[in-house]
């Protein structure tokens, strides 16, 4: 029997799929290396998928304004 197969997560329009980095700050640590902060993409907060579109609750239930 066959299953369907899911369709694949959309890619986050914001991050392109990238969403979280490493950014330097220029200070060096005790041994040497650099310190760096990971920042998560605002729009998806980190999974590189853009989320479903939402629809109105008035359009759900049929009523049209």
């Amino acid at each position: 029997m066959n299953h369907p197969t899911p369709p694949p997560p959309r890619i986050c329009p914001a991050c392109d799929g990238f969403p979280v980095v490493a950014i330097t700050t220029g200070t060096r640590l005790p041994d040497g290396s650099r310190a760096t902060l990971r920042v998560a993409c605002p729009a998806c907060s980190g999974p590189g998928t853009a989320r479903p579109a939402t629809v109105p609750a008035s359009e759900r239930a049929g009523v049209s304004c």
